[in-house]
């Protein structure tokens, strides 16, 4: 034998965590006039669904009770609810300040004088 070789993979935390379902807007449910148009909706889609058959696999009534009542009175009532985007924080101020920063760096190794060490300690500083 020449070598033992143990290789093992990782999967990122971000893409293990990230759920593809939908979310809905669940604070709307806190007004009224949104909470009872949504029990009206879920009370119409649940007599429409007891008039199916019980001969039905149990899967399948599961199947449209989900589809009818979450996604269709969810979507409707409700809405989706929408992620607010973050400012981007590294923007153009940044950018100047690193190479207001790079420029005392290159003026101080050309000339490694006192002054420029001050320059560039007080452009770190900033």
């Amino acid at each position: 034998m020449i070598a033992k070789v143990r290789e093992r993979l990782a999967v990122g935390k971000q893409a293990a965590q990230r759920f593809d379902r939908q979310r809905f807007n669940l604070r709307k449910l806190n007004e009224p006039e949104v909470r009872e148009q949504y029990q009206i909706e879920i009370t119409n889609r649940f007599a429409a669904l007891e008039n199916l058959n019980d001969d039905e696999d149990v899967n399948r009534t599961w199947e449209n009770i989900k589809e009818n009542i979450i996604q269709t009175s969810g979507k409707e009532s409700l809405g989706l609810h929408e992620l607010k985007q973050n400012k981007p924080w590294f923007d153009e101020k940044c950018l100047g300040f690193l190479d207001q920063r790079k420029q005392a760096k290159m003026q101080w190794i050309q000339d490694p004088s006192q002054s420029n060490v001050d320059i560039l300690n007080n452009v770190r500083r900033e």
